[in-house]
This record gives structure tokens, sequence and C-alpha cells, in this order.
């Protein structure tokens, strides 16, 4: 998974996204309120990375058909 996202496969940023990432496009793993349970945003993290790699294998696969069509 983690594989995916340093091999600087970039993903669109949507409406919403923002809470987890910082302006140069990487993962906050520090809660952005010190009351908020750490676990929790870190499970809310790994979760949002994971449809990163969703969306990436996505357009592999769309990639890679297209081109086999082609």
């Amino acid at each position: 998974m983690v594989a995916a996202l340093r091999n600087r496969a970039h993903t669109v940023i949507r409406r919403g996204d923002e809470r987890f990432h910082f302006s140069d496009g990487s993962h906050k793993w520090i809660p952005p309120d010190p009351d908020y349970d750490q676990e929790a945003w870190d499970a809310m993290v790994r979760q949002h990375q994971l449809q990163h790699v969703e969306e990436i294998s996505r357009r592999r696969r769309s990639r890679q058909q297209s081109e086999g069509q082609g």
C-alpha cells in the first residue's frame, strides 16, 4: 500500500480531503484537535490512504486496458 504512494503516483485531493493533507500533499498523522483520539485518527488516515491506492490501481488498470485495445 505505502509502496504505491512512495512511487509518487498522484491522486486528486477531493473536497473534504484537506483535513488529511498538508499543503505539500503529505498526510497528517497528528489529529487537528489535540483532544481527538489518536488511534481513531490513525485509522481514518489509513482508510484515506487506501482510497488513494485504490484510485491509483483503477487508473493503472484503465490505462493498461486502453493500451491493450489500441
